[in-house]
């Protein structure tokens, strides 16, 4: 499949991850990159869930690792601690920034994989979970798939990602910085997948939200705080 054009993207963005998340962890804390294989292999000392966290960071150059700055490990938890099953544009070897272009968008996208893992769980719909915004900035040129839904159904399937991952894998490998596309969750919105920590600049803190299922499909979303834009 040939490429799509490029389009340079100057644009600020929100991202919405489950609040368990650390604020403060090894990225942040050192400051040279050969520090962090040695944090890790001290740290999976007491917990082997870092094995894969690890394995993920050697499929990304040194150059590219994000380190001793505020919510540098936030940054780099998107390529190391994404789901094994992959995103849309992604596998399971390596996580990439899935953001979109407004805060709706986000809250849709979030919700929709939430409720579907909800949905082969024992809990069914009855849960609550709290999501942290993240806004950061893009500003580089990436593989821009907007308006090509007709043209390009595989790659914007509702319900499989067989052929988009694959691609999108190809993509990276091939040097891309990431893929701009139309939301297949929420009309009129747009998503940016992002391949490179380095190219998420300027991440601060948003506000913080909360998604209760109470028993149906579609949850309550509550804003939680109030942080000025």
């Amino acid at each position: 499949m040939t490429p799509p054009k490029l389009a340079h993207i100057t644009q600020a963005t929100r991202r919405l991850i489950a609040s368990r998340w650390p604020t403060i962890g090894v990225f942040d804390r050192v400051s040279v990159p050969a520090d962090i294989q040695a944090a890790y292999e001290l740290e999976m000392m007491t917990n082997d869930r870092l094995r894969v966290p690890l394995e993920r960071l050697h499929e990304l150059p040194e150059s590219e690792w994000v380190v001793g700055i505020p919510h540098a490990n936030i940054v780099m938890a998107a390529w190391l601690h994404a789901d094994e099953q992959g995103g849309r544009f992604t596998d399971g070897t390596l996580g990439c920034w899935y953001c979109s272009f407004d805060l709706q968008t986000a809250i849709v996208e979030t919700v929709y994989h939430h409720t579907r893992r909800l949905s082969h769980s024992a809990a069914r719909y009855y849960q609550t979970i709290q999501m942290r915004e993240l806004r950061a900035d893009v500003d580089d040129e990436f593989h821009d798939l907007r308006g090509m839904r007709k043209e390009l159904p595989a790659l914007y399937s509702p319900s499989s990602y067989a052929q988009s991952q694959p691609y999108g894998v190809a993509l990276r490998k091939s040097g891309s910085n990431g893929l701009c596309f139309d939301s297949v969750r929420y009309d009129g919105g747009v998503n940016l997948a992002v391949f490179h920590p380095r190219l998420v600049l300027n991440v601060t803190q948003g506000d913080h939200f909360q998604y209760e299922w109470i028993g149906k499909e579609t949850p309550v979303v509550s804003q939680l705080t109030n942080v000025p834009i």
